[in-house]
């Protein structure tokens, strides 16, 4: 995904989903790649961030004097921060394509996705900018070199959403650091695209301190991707969501309302993580497929082993010992 080509190809591969009803099953090998990839489910983070970044282009499309807003994607390990960037980039190149037609946009590049190394030097990470679309880079080229090529590559290319990731590795009060973020900002004010982040819980790293944080601060707004509470006032969105995965599941003897009966047990297993639970739920039904059973029942839920995450949250209740004990 670092590259274009690796983003492009993402972008315009059809999608998984379920077989529409009447359609001839379709064999084993398809359906435990259909649950290997599996649906992504429109989440409100996902919705939000589509909303947000759709604005935020509006906005600064005729902005050329300072960086334009951008925003940042937050929340824990295992929320689906990356899986929303990557759907809202996703958006934006089909959106392009189609806007321009295929033959206009040959040779454009709309959608950028850079991960942030770790310990990132403001050369390194601008080595990942240059990889992303194939820009040569020589040992014997300085940063400013790297930069140059790479904001006039960008240009030219017409790309107008950088989604960057892993930004919580950067921190501002090493050099490294502090380097990297300012390579960040001439970046944003030298490129005419919005910026868009996803990192694990930013607000709680060094992030937004300092100088350059508090510029970071005052230029990006937060899209929080919190874990699904199981409640929230008379709506129950993790339930909802079970529901949503559900409908998408193809087995031949799975029963509809299963697992979401199983939302509080759900809920305790992952946390409310949509990682966590798309990985039990892909597992499960990989699993009924290989032994035969074609259906997710809470017995096989019981036997996967699940991220060591969500595992250390998970504390399975100890069943009541029976009051009929006998004693010799």
């Amino acid at each position: 995904m670092a590259t274009w080509d690796g983003v492009q190809a993402f972008a315009t591969t059809p999608a998984a989903a379920p077989p529409p009803p009447g359609t001839p099953h379709r064999s084993l090998e398809e359906r435990l790649a259909y649950h290997s990839r599996f649906v992504t489910v429109r989440t409100p983070a996902i919705n939000a961030l589509a909303k947000n970044v759709r604005t935020l282009m509006i906005l600064g499309r005729h902005q050329a004097v300072t960086a334009r807003p951008s925003l940042i994607v937050t929340g824990p390990a295992g929320a689906g921060k990356t899986t929303a960037l990557l759907q809202v980039g996703r958006a934006c190149h089909l959106a392009h394509t189609r806007r321009h037609g295929a033959a206009a946009t040959a040779g454009q590049a709309p959608v950028a996705y850079v991960l942030v190394p770790p310990a990132a030097s403001a050369k390194t990470l601008a080595i990942e900018f240059a990889r992303y679309l194939g820009i040569p880079v020589t040992a014997g080229m300085s940063q400013a070199q790297i930069t140059n090529a790479v904001c006039h590559t960008y240009t030219a290319a017409r790309v107008q959403l950088v989604m960057i990731d892993e930004i919580h590795r950067l921190n501002p009060r090493t050099t490294n650091g502090a380097q990297s973020a300012d390579l960040i900002k001439d970046l944003t004010e030298r490129i005419g695209a919005t910026f868009g982040y996803a990192g694990i819980d930013v607000t709680t790293t060094p992030l937004f301190t300092g100088v350059r944080g508090a510029q970071l601060a005052g230029r990006a707004s937060l899209i929080d991707c919190a874990a699904f509470p199981s409640r929230l006032g008379d709506q129950e969105p993790f339930r909802d969501l079970i529901t949503a995965m559900e409908s998408a599941l193809d087995l031949r003897h799975h029963r509809p309302g299963t697992l979401p009966r199983l939302a509080p047990y759900l809920h305790e297993r992952t946390a409310g993580r949509i990682g966590s639970l798309a990985r039990l739920i892909r597992q499960a039904a990989i699993t009924a497929l290989l032994d035969g059973t074609e259906r997710i029942t809470k017995t096989t839920l019981d036997a996967i082993r699940l991220d060591h995450l969500a595992e250390q949250h998970y504390q399975p209740r100890a069943r009541p010992r029976s009051r009929n004990t006998s004693t010799l």
